[in-house]
């Protein structure tokens, strides 16, 4: 018999973002197409990692994480996502929140188990269950308000059904989940008993009158769910690969089990650079960051909507979905195309979000960039002739 991939190698394929970021290279253009934040890193976190690596923390970790940085996660959930959390038994530090994820799904799904994902859905949640043989069932979230319903959720639900994937801020909508939906959310978890993953790497982004709630501080959700986060957005260190997962003892020791089966461990001085910085900014750091992503947010929607491409307007995180219906293609990979070769500036074509034909008439862009760098996007957005 010849050799060949695996079975679940099929269902695979490299992420359209990456895709799009290779296409952008080529051209020499923009990259509003890949999540990579480069505002800069805070001081205290580079700090924290330099005197990490001069005292010599470069060895292995514990296979959750250092003990400073598990002690700053703890505090942070407590003080800003209200959830109790020991940092000895129900943290664990992981190769970025997708690393945490991934260990999650092998520590608590089975070949065959379903999990719902919202749609649109971020890439990385798809390929993640799909690489653990899991089946992908979708809710589906109404445009432009971004809405679903309880009945919405009973339609995707089966025996088979073991978790639901809760991405808030969501990528790649910029939906904030609000407390009404997240009680239904619980309701139909508790009545169905499932897991509930969250992805709350965006969580300090919220902008306007909305606020992140972690869906774990529900009182009817905390043994439940497996709150998955990092810092990667916060502060700006999308390659040092620093997640988290926070979970109840009986679920986090198999998560830190397979974190160090798959991981080892997460690079040692890094965890302490962002212990350090957890624990040395302020508050108003963070309303800072939001500050200022909300004028790069209002930055890119005016442009967007002066030009035809009308923004379903972010209530956080940093990508914003636009209309690509104005522009020539048959869908929407033909349309971001089109847009890199008139303009020079790459986005995420809607389908790569889409397990149908929901995403053809979208495009994502990502506005973490550096004023200078998004001013100069949006000029060449402005001279797009349709």
């Amino acid at each position: 018999m010849a050799l060949s991939l695996s079975k679940r190698a099929g269902g695979i394929v490299q992420a359209e973002i990456r895709v799009m970021t290779i296409e952008c290279e080529k051209v020499g253009g923009i990259n509003l197409a890949q999540g990579v934040c480069d505002v800069g890193v805070p001081k205290p976190v580079v700090r924290g990692a330099k005197i990490a690596i001069d005292d010599g923390i470069n060895c292995y970790t514990r296979y959750d994480g250092l003990v400073e940085l598990r002690r700053a996660i703890a505090d942070k959930m407590r003080t800003f996502n209200k959830i109790e959390a020991d940092p000895d038994t129900e943290v664990t530090v992981s190769a970025g929140s997708t690393g945490a994820f991934y260990c999650a799904c092998l520590a608590l799904l089975d070949p065959g188990d379903e999990v719902i994902l919202f749609e649109p859905f971020y890439g990385y949640h798809l390929n993640t269950i799909l690489a653990v043989d899991v089946v992908p069932k979708y809710v589906p979230l109404s445009l432009p308000d971004l809405r679903f319903t309880m009945e919405d959720l009973e339609k995707a639900v089966t025996l088979k059904t073991k978790g639901i994937m809760v991405c808030t801020p969501a990528n790649p909508s910029g939906k904030v989940f609000n407390e009404a939906e997240l009680h239904l959310i619980a309701h139909f978890a508790a009545k169905h008993d499932l897991f509930v993953f969250t992805d709350e790497i965006y969580e300090y982004f919220t902008y306007d009158d909305t606020s992140h709630i972690s869906p774990g501080s529900l009182p009817e959700m905390a043994d439940r769910t497996i709150t998955i986060s990092g810092y990667s957005k916060a502060f700006s260190i999308t390659g040092w690969r620093i997640g988290y997962s926070v979970c109840r003892k009986k679920w986090a020791d198999m998560i830190g089990y397979v974190n160090d089966l798959v991981y080892v461990c997460a690079p040692a001085p890094l965890q302490m650079g962002v212990a350090a910085g957890i624990g040395e900014l302020t508050s108003a750091y963070y309303k800072e960051l939001c500050a200022q992503f909300k004028k790069k947010r209002d930055r890119i929607c005016s442009t967007l909507e002066n030009v035809g491409l009308w923004p379903i307007v972010p209530q956080g995180a940093y990508y914003v979905l636009a209309d690509a219906s104005p522009l020539p293609g048959r869908d929407s990979k033909e349309k971001a195309m089109f847009l890199l070769k008139q303009t020079g500036v790459a986005g995420v074509p809607g389908k790569a979000f889409y397990h149908d034909e929901g995403g053809e008439n979208l495009i994502r862009f990502c506005f973490a960039k550096e004023d200078d760098v998004l001013d100069e996007a949006c000029r060449r957005l402005e001279r797009l002739k349709l």
